[in-house]
């Protein structure tokens, strides 16, 4: 008798259907579908996001919703995608003695030294020996502020350089007789302190400045003595790639690199060992002690030091999980995580163009361990809701496994690595059939945090545009210089909002980007983004499921889940992999999907016990 199953998969970022006619030991799959997954992964707002995907696979199947006899659901394990970042360091700035950012077009080049004085007293100077950098508020007129510099050079009085509230550094630049340089878009101006030594320096367009960055530099224009010059230090770090700056000497002015005390991380296995790191020992520390407990114990919760930063973090995602399922916050414990060192854009305390120093941080996911009760309540509800009878089938990893072996040419014993937005998941098969899986938290999710965070963009969308395609720079109305260096001639013009930007390069659109970096530092972040999650995660997931651990006895990896679908990750770890002998390429569900589809592939094909015996 003809039965008809529906497989759901629900992932972290998207939620999969696949629906099929099983008779006997033999399936014909009908449709499949692909929608965003509303709420939570395994919480019940996912209910709406399922009856959509359903409803849609089932129009393209050519049947009702009501005709499908049986859905199964994979047993969906929450992770937290609202991932933590801690600062490690902090850079604080006293008697506000630093200006460097990158307006867009500052005047002239060259470094000038002098005394800081407001434009309208340079005449009420008394020392004409003496050189000065002029102070300009937006409340003179650049043909003014002009007009007096010149007049201030022929009655002998030395401008080196200026400071500038508005964008007139280039108007003001062309109008004097002798060329100075300028920093101009100086928001706080009345911050800077005025009769004090202070240095401009711009940099030619297409460089950087030399001297301010540079701490012997700052010591040979401040004649430093060697303990102040370490204290500046922090100045020259701050201003690194900058095209335009100005410091100011200031005698009780300091700058220093306070480290926060972020808290520390206590890591409880499930014979009660205990193992303690800071979060300022780094990512890499923090993994090496999980290793640590790994080979003495089993992880069964992760906490924070009460008080800190971190705890304050792992607190609120129990409360957070505590509230969607129902259960007690001490109920639920940690089962995983991912620690990846990160570049923190923050703003500089007591800087007067709101200047950013890249702060040293720690990105965490964490995975989250509940009973079946959240995907339970899932199923329980579709049910209601529908009509239809729902079971919750079996473990990602293993459902993954059944549908990777409907690829051509795979058969037993195969090794899947399943990477979605969520999770990180591998599964091994041997030829008895016998599974072994692991699921570890972060991936195309934490990517994106990365990439937002570095690129300090404040846009989730954005910085996921920027993980899933490629880049380019719009050179003319017709060509397009790609990150690789090619250069692409169109047909048709390019937008002309796109003129002179790094855009993305999305199928049917192009998208640009307001930020000021450099598309190889974009492409940089990018892809160090995916490095330090994807390859980590693939490597720490495949160890667990073999045997021996040791990643050379494997032959051939096959990659599944949306991510293998990305433009650059299939390749980094088909790369890394190489390393070990693994032979790594993504799957072909079906032969028909590529790698998508796998966990809902193999729910209806488990179900059956058909293994890949599969009529397309």
């Amino acid at each position: 008798m003809k039965k008809i199953l529906a497989g759901v998969d629900i992932g972290n970022s998207s939620t999969e259907v696949a629906i099929a006619s099983v008779e006997g030991d033999h399936a014909e799959f009908l449709s499949q579908h692909l929608v965003k997954t509303t709420g939570i992964k395994g919480t019940i707002d996912n209910v709406k996001g399922i009856r959509r995907a359903l409803q849609e696979a089932a129009k393209k199947a050519g049947i009702e919703l009501k005709d499908i006899d049986l859905i199964r659901l994979n047993d969906a394990v929450p992770v937290i995608g609202d991932l933590a970042m801690d600062l490690i360091s902090e850079t604080i700035i006293t008697e506000s003695s630093m200006i460097g950012h990158n307006p867009d077009t500052p005047g002239g080049a060259g470094l000038g030294v002098g005394v800081t004085i407001l434009i309208n007293e340079l005449f009420e100077v008394e020392e004409k020996d003496q050189d000065y950098i002029a102070v300009i508020p937006k409340s003179f007129d650049y043909e003014w502020v002009a007009q007096r510099l010149n007049q201030a050079e022929s009655k002998g009085i030395s401008i080196t350089g200026a400071i500038v509230q508005k964008d007139d550094g280039v108007l003001i630049h062309n109008r004097l007789n002798k060329k100075i340089p300028i920093v101009d878009e100086v928001a706080l101006i009345e911050k800077v302190p005025l009769l004090k030594l202070a240095a401009v320096e711009v940099a030619l367009p297409g460089h950087v400045i030399r001297t301010l960055s540079n701490p012997y530099g700052l010591s040979t224009v401040f004649q430093l003595d060697p303990d102040q010059t370490i204290q500046i230090a922090l100045v020259a770090k701050a201003l690194v790639g900058n095209r335009s700056a100005v410091v100011i000497r200031t005698p009780q002015g300091e700058v220093v690199e306070r480290k926060i005390e972020a808290g520390r991380i206590i890591l409880i296995g499930t014979n009660n060992q205990q193992l303690e790191v800071s979060i300022n020992d780094g990512a890499e520390a923090i993994m090496n002690t999980y290793e640590k407990l790994e080979m003495l114990d089993t992880l069964a919760d992760v906490r924070g030091e009460t008080g800190t930063n971190v705890g304050g973090m792992f607190n609120g995602l129990r409360h957070d999980l505590a509230e969607l399922t129902g259960q007690l916050s001490n109920e639920i414990t940690i089962s995983d995580f991912l620690a990846v060192d990160a570049v923190i854009p923050t703003s500089i305390s007591g800087a007067m163009a709101g200047e950013l120093s890249m702060e040293s941080g720690v990105a965490l996911a964490s995975m989250v361990k509940t009973d079946k009760v959240p995907v339970q309540r899932v199923a329980s509800l579709l049910e209601k809701e529908i009509g239809i009878a729902v079971e919750v089938g079996g473990v990602e990893a293993e459902m993954a496994i059944c549908g990777a072996l409907t690829t051509p040419g795979t058969r037993k014993p195969i090794v899947i690595l399943d990477m979605g937005g969520g999770s990180t998941d591998a599964a091994m098969m041997n030829k008895a059939g016998k599974i072994t899986s692991s699921h570890l938290a972060g991936a195309g999710d934490m990517v994106t945090m990365l990439i937002n965070s570095e690129l300090a963009l404040g846009d989730k969308e954005l910085a996921e545009k920027i993980k899933k395609y490629p880049l380019g720079k719009v050179l003319s109305l017709f060509h397009m210089q790609l990150e690789d260096g090619t250069m692409l001639f169109s047909e048709t013009p390019f937008p002309p909002y796109t003129f002179g930007k790094v855009v993305i390069r999305e199928e049917q659109d192009l998208t640009p980007l307001s930020s000021k970096v450099s598309m190889e530092k974009i492409r940089e972040i990018r892809r160090s983004a995916k490095r330090r999650v994807f390859v980590t995660n693939a490597l720490r997931a495949l160890k667990r499921v073999i045997p021996t651990g040791n990643l050379k006895h494997l032959s051939f990896v096959a990659m599944v889940g949306g991510s293998a679908l990305d433009f650059e990750i299939p390749q980094m770890l088909t790369e890394e992999l190489g390393k070990y002998g693994i032979v790594a390429g993504f799957a072909n569900i079906r032969g028909t999907e590529g790698p998508r589809n796998a966990v809902a592939t193999g729910l209806v094909l488990s179900s059956v016990r058909i293994g890949h015996e599969v009529l397309k």
